[in-house]
This record gives C-alpha cells, sequence and structure tokens, in this order.
C-alpha cells in the first residue's frame, strides 16, 4: 500500500463514512449473510472472501440482514469479523421486519456493544403471504426517526433510495418525499437501489436534489455475472427496468429453453436445458456482463455520484476484476 493512501486510511479509520463523503467518493462491498458453516468458513475463514475484499481497501463493507429477519446470528458474526479485522467500517442492514420496539433496542445496542456503530434502515422485503412488517414500525421513516430518538448520533444512518421508485409507492414523487422524510428524521446518507436505465437514474437524482435532499448518494451496483440471476433480480425483486443493451446481452447468450432450466430435470427425468452451448453461453454473458458493469459504474461517476457500492456476492475473483478496471481503487 502506498503511504499516503495508508496515512490517509489511517486518519478515516475514527471517522464515520458520512464523514468521508465530504473528502473524497468512496467504494465499498455488501456482502450477505451464509446459511451454511460451509458459506461462513468461505467468507469469513483464513484467506476467505472478506480477507481478500479488505486487500481492495474499501471503505466499507455492509451486510445484509437475512431476507425476513432469518439469519440475523449470521450476519452479527460476519459484522463482527470486520469490526475486529479493523480494515473498514462494518455497516449492518437494519429491517423494520417482525420486531417490536423493544426488540429494535435490543438488537441495536447489541450491534453498539460489538463496536458496530453504521447501519442501513430498511422496511425490508415482507415475507411470502405477509402483509405488514408483523412488527410495530411499518416504514423506514419510521425506524431512522426512532433510532434517532432512542440511540442520538451514536448511529451513522444510511437509508435506500430507488431511482425508478419503490415497486410498492404509489408514484416516484411519493417516493422522493419519503425519501425527504428520512433525511429529515435523520438519516446520513443515501445508498440507491438497483437501476440499470441511466436515463431514469439522472432523472431522480436531479428531482431529489430539487426537492432539497443534500445527503451524499452512494449508488448499489450488481455486477452483471449470471443470467438467470439478473433476470430473477430484474424481475421478482426490483421491478427494474433493463435497458436495450441489458437486453441485448441476454438475447444474444439466451440459454434455451431458459436459462432457469440450466440443472432441472423434467417429468421424464430429461435435462430441462437442451442447449447444445449452455457453459460457452455462460461465459459470454459474464465477460460481456462484467465490461457492461464496467461502462454503467463510469456512467454513475460523470454524474457525480458520491460513492459505489458494489454487490460482491460473496465472490472476490469478479468483482476484484470489475473493481481494477473501473479505476475504483484510486479513489484517493
Amino acid at each position: 500500500m502506498q503511504p499516503l493512501r495508508q496515512s490517509i486510511l489511517d486518519m478515516e479509520a475514527i471517522m464515520s463514512v458520512a464523514d468521508i463523503y465530504e473528502k473524497r467518493s468512496t467504494f465499498s462491498f455488501e456482502v450477505f449473510p451464509p446459511k451454511t458453516d460451509v458459506g461462513m468458513e468461505k467468507l469469513c475463514g483464513k484467506d476467505g472472501v472478506l480477507d481478500k475484499l479488505y486487500t481492495l481497501e474499501p471503505d466499507y463493507i455492509s451486510c445484509t440482514y437475512g431476507a425476513g429477519g432469518t439469519n440475523v446470528g449470521k450476519n452479527l458474526e460476519v459484522l463482527d469479523k470486520i469490526q475486529k479485522d479493523g480494515k473498514c467500517t462494518p455497516v449492518t442492514h437494519f429491517t423494520c421486519i417482525g420486531n417490536t420496539k423493544e426488540d429494535i433496542r435490543e438488537k441495536l445496542q447489541t450491534y453498539l456493544d460489538h463496536g458496530i456503530n453504521h447501519m442501513l434502515a430498511l422496511r425490508g422485503d415482507l415475507p411470502f403471504g405477509w402483509t405488514g412488517t408483523n412488527g410495530d414500525l411499518h416504514y423506514a421513516t419510521e425506524l431512522v426517526k426512532f433510532v434517532r430518538k432512542e440511540f442520538g448520533d451514536k448511529f451513522t444512518i444510511a437509508v435506500a433510495g430507488s431511482p425508478e421508485g419503490h415497486i410498492q409507492c404509489r408514484s416516484l414523487e411519493a417516493d422522493i418525499a419519503f425519501l425527504k422524510q428520512k433525511q429529515d428524521n435523520g438519516a446520513d446518507f443515501i445508498i440507491s437501489q438497483l437501476c440499470w436505465d441511466m436515463d431514469a437514474f439522472r432523472y431522480w437524482l436531479e428531482a431529489i436534489r430539487n426537492a432539497g435532499i443534500w445527503l451524499p448518494v452512494d449508488v448499489g451496483i450488481m455486477p452483471i455475472l449470471d443470467q438467470a440471476a439478473t433476470i430473477n433480480m430484474a424481475l421478482s425483486r426490483n421491478g427494474c427496468v433493463m435497458d436495450r443493451k441489458l437486453c441485448e446481452i441476454i438475447s444474444k447468450n439466451w440459454i434455451f429453453p431458459n436459462p432457469f432450466s440450466v440443472g432441472l430435470k423434467t417429468a421424464k427425468g430429461d435435462e430441462a436445458c437442451f442447449d447444445a452451448d449452455v457453459e460457452g453461453k455462460k461465459q459470454s454473458f459474464k465477460e460481456a456482463g462484467i465490461e457492461y458493469t464496467i461502462n454503467q459504474i463510469d456512467e454513475y461517476r460523470a454524474c457525480g455520484i458520491n460513492g459505489i457500492h458494489l454487490y460482491a456476492l460473496n465472490k472476490y475473483d469478479d468483482v476484484a476484476r470489475i473493481a481494477k478496471e473501473a479505476g475504483l481503487l484510486d479513489l484517493i
């Protein structure tokens, strides 16, 4: 590591992520808590994914909360390692799902007891069949307000922003109004949700500034590495528009009969996927997807955003390549 960069990082080690935005752009990763011991060893073990991600010198690493709060123990275990390793700031995702106010107090105090004082405040994705959070709080706006009331400035709070509008919000304008409320309730910075439509992102960025939202914007980016995962994320999770270029990449590398058939069997026991070049198309798609992701990072940075938050997908090689080729390792 260069002496100047090491000196700057040492000074920033005692700063919150929100303070770093005042000096420069940030670069960070998101990981998720594995459900198995094998997965945990690959992520948190010696020379595991986290140890490798540290070598890229991210400003922070966030860890998701687990769908419906189902893997919270592993979430804390991952974040505890990041905190103890001391290489970057750990940021926990935290949701309203299934939590009473007392639950929230106890869980957040536990994070503080472990030295974890950065959080991404979310409502959370509702588990299948649920019509509400089944907790005392129903929206991220309420969660931010509650945390500030109960803990003061002990937490640096990130909130989510949806450039295309949250799929359950009645309009983009209403969504922006709620984002302004998160700011007014005490949020420190924004991590944007997945967005491949750059025109939509530019419109949103201008709209939130016009609405008086001045918080730093850290852009969440999912590397395009797998065809089925990309389609699933767009359609079943976020309702994202896939732009012409991304659709072309999918179309040119389409796995027949569809990418979700890989590894499945028909009722007769035959392979559901009958494409003759599955592996070739998967590799071709990944190469084109990596190039697409790098170009997208360039476009986002040209918009004047404050940071890049790259979904690591609990992997190293591909995201390291993207980070290096996109110039994210030279932000200082």
